[in-house]
């Protein structure tokens, strides 16, 4: 379809999608200079102690998924929202539990299994391309062979 396209129509499209990148590169950029914005969950935590928010804290168990049980169960309140919890000491030897988002390795490993899918979907395609331009290559060459071999 490309060979069909005339030079000033490609150099045109190649313009607008260069715009257009241009435009979400500015926007998203703008957007990520304000920085995240942190909300407060607008759920109940649990009866324990929200000292981690007054007072200095070590994390004594950084955020692991909550296991099966404890969600099906309820036993844990921070575990009911987003299935993933922290464990903290704060400064007065208190020991709390607070429901925390989804740990950066599961994030990171999801991201990788994505682009892993992505990569073995363009070799496969491309393979799929090359073979059927090689069918059509042989069947373009064999058609000139006969047409030859007739004249002579």
């Amino acid at each position: 379809m490309l060979e069909n396209c005339q030079r000033h129509h490609m150099l045109l499209g190649l313009g607008a999608l260069t715009m257009v990148t241009i435009l979400v590169l500015f926007v998203e950029s703008r957007y990520a200079a304000e920085g995240p914005r942190r909300r407060e969950p607008q759920f109940v935590i649990e009866d324990n102690s929200t000292c981690w928010r007054n007072e200095k804290y070590h994390v004594v168990q950084e955020c692991h998924p909550c296991s099966e049980f404890d969600i099906v169960s309820r036993s844990l309140g921070v575990c009911i929202h987003t299935h993933y919890k922290e464990v903290l000491r704060c400064q007065s030897g208190e020991i709390v539990t607070r429901s925390c988002d989804r740990v950066a390795l599961i994030e990171q490993m999801n991201f990788l299994k994505f682009e892993v899918l992505c990569l073995v979907i363009g070799l496969l395609s491309y393979l799929v391309s090359y073979a059927r331009d090689r069918i059509l290559s042989r069947r373009n060459y064999m058609r000139i062979e006969r047409q030859l071999n007739r004249v002579q």
